[in-house]
Parts: C-alpha cells; sequence; structure tokens
C-alpha cells in the first residue's frame, strides 16, 4: 500500500527517528541530488559536533553502489521527498 503525506522537516526527522530501521528501502531527494538505498543504520544527534540525525544508507544503481551517510539537518533547506518502504508498506513524503 502507498501512502502520500506533507511533513514539515521537523515532522520528518521524528518520523526517521521513530520508523525507519536498518534494511529498510530509503530513498531521498534533495537539490539536485537521488539517493536511493538500503538503510545501514541511523545515527543520533550529536549536540557536542553539532551534527544531526545522520541515515547510512548502501546506495543502489548501476553506476554508484556505495555506503554514504546523510546528514539530514545538513540537508535540511534542500530536502524535497522521500520515499520510505519497510515491509510491504510504503509512504512516500513531501517535505513541507
Amino acid at each position: 500500500m502507498v501512502k502520500e503525506v506533507e511533513m514539515t522537516f521537523d515532522e520528518v526527522v521524528e518520523y526517521v527517528r521513530n520508523n525507519v530501521y536498518v534494511g529498510d528501502v530509503f530513498e531521498i531527494s534533495y537539490n539536485r541530488i537521488f539517493a536511493p538505498g538500503e538503510v545501514l543504520g541511523l545515527t543520533e544527534e550529536d549536540e557536542v559536533t553539532g551534527e544531526g540525525l545522520r541515515v547510512g544508507l548502501q546506495l543502489t544503481g548501476e553506476i554508484l553502489n556505495q555506503a554514504v551517510e546523510v546528514d539530514l539537518h545538513e540537508i535540511a533547506d534542500d530536502l524535497l521527498e522521500i520515499r520510505h518502504i519497510h515491509d510491504d508498506d510504503e509512504i512516500i513524503i513531501e517535505v513541507l
């Protein structure tokens, strides 16, 4: 089942923190970048270094297949859409 919702950036961070798990499919669209992949892990915010919630992804693609870590707070102003697939549930989040 595909569900489409609109969320503010703060709601997106809470959603990711509470609903995204290792092994899920997670696709981020920001600025002119589309980063599809499998979730390798989540790293909570670090007040000492100022880093935000980070999602580790194993990117999937024919040309590019590498692990990256995306700091959601770093891309907050450019974040457009997230697609999250967990089990058979798919949610498409449009960021307001």
